[in-house]
Formats: structure tokens, sequence, C-alpha cells
């Protein structure tokens, strides 16, 4: 990216990154970390890591991590499929209420909201982890610990999350600390798999005064997601009339065969390598025996760029490869029987915080203040959605080395975990501003209309 202007420019020189990783999505950074942050951030994160009141919280914080950790065994052993994030829900509810959120509710999509205010006329920035894994009903949630590591499924990605949000509550009205802006505290739903964000799309249906977005997700220290993957998915049905695999034989087409020529033509589709875009068709399925000129067949498709053009562009190259399919299915046996048709199963829209934005400046301040290099990184997650409605978001990590994400075998060791929650908070801290020490960096917008 371009320098800003350099009388936006503060003095302080921020490390560029060199480690990897990110959260379980692309590898590498999607652009280059910020050199340089303006003034105005560099001098709100000197002041924050100088106020005692602010040490006094990040002591908390450490002070705070143990009994948090007992919130993450106790919230991963309550399973939390897609569309079955209830029970999860219910006590995630109970713990926010406990720790001092009284007014905090599960809307009508089953998120859990609860609004902490600032002093008044601050933004309002949303705060988030989501409460579903990949991890159907009926999986072993049980916490095992051995060699120093947690393991549960899901216990990372994402109810770290979760539970450091319950402790950051805990710590700023147990130390009574005050924020210029509002903090809107989540847990949402439909983050994984066919939940299509549509918890994250509901909160930002309902809630049209919100200015900021961060979320929290097991990324490694220093990782801020500032690229979200677009993505379409895609249920495709192929029809015929089927008949016996001998006496029809010539009279009818196959579904099966139809469906393979789509695959074989959509295999053949080129996509550019900048900005990344990939397509897959992830399953099939089909057919009624082995003796039967197939009656149905059917296949799921994902598509992803991390920019939507040419994600719609791909899109467009694959539905005609699956009429053409269709068509030659038809004229090799000289009918009309075979049909398709497609159900788009998935849409997450894509979108980019700007690596030069006050959202990611202050991310990567924050780390230069915790000796974290910043690596900006891409992925597809909850802030997907604000990224697409031109509201700045990024994700960031909750604390803890973690592996195995969407594996029966995840885990996290949580050692020194308070060191990325306090990083995180401060992070937070940054943007919505500290009641007589800083002002909010994130700015105010004039709410959004439906």
């Amino acid at each position: 990216m371009p320098n800003r202007a350099s009388f936006r420019l503060a003095p302080v020189v921020l490390a560029l990154a060199c480690a990897a990783g990110t959260v379980h999505a692309q590898t590498g950074a999607v652009t280059a970390t910020p050199t340089q942050v303006r003034p105005e951030v560099d001098k709100v994160y000197t002041e924050l890591m100088a106020s005692p009141a602010v040490q006094k919280l990040l002591d908390a914080v450490k002070a705070d991590h143990e009994r948090s950790v007992e919130d993450l065994k106790m919230l991963t052993e309550i399973e939390a499929p897609p569309f079955k994030e209830q029970k999860r829900a219910e006590a995630f509810l109970a713990r926010m209420k406990a720790l001092g959120l009284t007014d905090a509710k599960i809307d009508a999509e089953g998120n859990v909201v609860g609004l902490r205010k600032g002093t008044g006329n601050g933004p309002k920035l949303l705060v988030s982890a989501h409460l579903d894994t990949v991890f159907p009903a009926g999986t072993d949630v049980k916490v095992k610990e051995r060699d120093g590591k947690l393991y549960a499924p899901g216990i990372s990605d994402d109810t770290r999350g979760l539970s450091v949000l319950l402790s950051w509550l805990k710590v700023l009205n147990d130390n009574k600390v005050q924020t210029v802006g509002d903090l809107l505290f989540v847990g949402n739903v439909g983050e994984e798999e066919l939940g299509n964000l549509r918890g994250m799309k509901a909160i930002f249906r309902d809630h049209l005064d919100i200015d900021g977005m961060v979320g929290l997700e097991p990324a490694a220290d220093g990782t801020v997601l500032m690229l979200g993957t677009g993505s379409h998915r895609y249920e495709v049905t192929f029809k015929g009339p089927g008949g016996h695999s001998f006496g029809a034989f010539g009279q009818v087409p196959s579904a099966i065969h139809g469906m393979g020529r789509a695959i074989a033509k959509i295999a053949e589709v080129r996509t550019p390598s900048f900005p990344k875009t990939t397509f897959t068709v992830g399953t099939v399925g089909g057919g009624t025996s082995v003796n039967t000129i197939a009656p149905d067949a059917r296949m799921a498709i994902d598509i992803r760029s991390d920019e939507m053009a040419p994600l719609l562009e791909t899109e467009k190259k694959i539905l005609a490869a699956i009429d053409e399919a269709v068509a030659e299915e038809n004229k090799r046996w000289n009918v009309t029987t075979l049909s398709a048709s497609n159900k788009l199963i998935g849409d997450r829209p894509g979108g980019r915080t700007p690596s030069d934005s006050v959202m990611v400046e202050a991310a990567t301040r924050s780390n230069t203040a915790f000796g974290q290099k910043t690596l900006l990184s891409g992925a597809s997650t909850d802030a997907n959605v604000p990224m697409s409605l031109g509201i700045p978001a990024i994700i960031i990590g909750a604390g803890g080395k973690t592996g195995g994400f969407h594996a029966l075998s995840e885990w996290i060791d949580v050692t020194d975990g308070w060191k990325g929650a306090q990083n995180s908070l401060v992070t937070v801290l940054g943007l919505v501003g500290v009641q007589g020490t800083t002002a909010p960096l994130l700015e105010k917008r004039a709410p959004r209309s439906k």
C-alpha cells in the first residue's frame, strides 16, 4: 500500500510481519503491514500503556486467567452444532448476566447480545465470538488434558473467544473502567458451515448504529485479519426419467452422466491467482442401483474469492458449464428429458478493511506495544458482513496456541494465553476510548437506514 501523507504518520516505526499463521485459512500476508501509524494512533496507545488504571486492568486479565479457563471448559462441554446453539447460548447468557450485563438477551436469530454503555456520544464497537462449532450433535466434547494442552472439539474455534469476552466483561466491571464508546458484546450463531453468517447478518440488520467490529478467533499472536474472502455455494440437482440399464439404454439420458460432463467442464474453468479465486465440487451423490440409468444426481459447489468481481465471473462460468453439460447429454441421446436446477445454499459477502484504516493501525500499534509483529491476513469469518457494508472490521486472536481446527483432535495450549487476551483488549480500548485517559479512535458514523 502507498504511504499516507507524511503529516498523518507517526515517528514510531513498526516492524514488518515475517511470521506465518492466520485464522485457519490463508497463509502469509495478503498485503503489507503498515510500517508507520498516524500520530493520533501512536499517542493513544502510548497513553493507554502508561496509564496506571489500564495497567491494573491488564493485571486483572492475568489474574482472571485460571477462572476464564474454567469458563472455557464449561462452554466447550456444551455442544453447539450449526443451527443447534441454543443450550450454549443460554449458558453464555447466564454468565454475561452474572458478570454485570443484566439486560443481555438472546435475540430472534439466537445470538446472545449485551450492551455495556460508554459515557455517551462515543462510537459503538461490536466485540464478538461465535457460539457454533462444526461438530454434529452427539460428538464427544468432554475436555481432556494431556501434555499441557486441552483437547476437545471446538475448544479453540471459537469457545476460547467466548471465554475471553467474559473475562473482559468481568475485569472491566470489577475495576470500574468506563469506556467512552459503547461495547456491544455478542456471542453469535451461524458462523460455521451452512450457517451462512446468519447470526452476524441479523446483528447488522437489527443494529444500524454499529461503528465497527472486533471479532475474536483462534489466530496466531500478531495476526490481524482485514480481508474477508467471499463465497457462494450451490447445490445442483440433475433430473431425468431414469430406466433399466439395458432395456432403456439409448432412450433416456443419465443424470449421473450429465453431472459427470458438468464436473469435467467445471474442472477446466480458469481463475485468477490474484485476487485468489477458487472453486471445487465438494460432494456428489445420486442414482438408485448399479443397473439403473440414474434418474437423479446432485453435487455441491464451493466458489471463493478475495474480491467479489472474480467470484461472480467464476460463478457465471460454472453455471454456464452446467447448462452446456445438460445440453450435451440430451443431444447424445437425441432427447430433451434431462434437466438441472441450482440452489444457492451459501452466500458470504466479501470485503476488506483498508490496511491504512484506524482499525488496522490500532491493532498494529497494540501488537507493537506487546512485542508482536503484525501479519495482515484474510479468511472467511463473521467480519465479512460488516466489511461488505463498508463498516471497519477486523478479526484478532484471543490468546493461546491452538491447532487441529475442525478435527476431533482440536486443542489449545492456554499457557500465557492471558497475554493475547490483554493485547486484544488494549486494541479495543484504543478504539472506544477510556474515560479520563484517551478519546476514541473509532469514528462515530451516521446510522445506516434499513
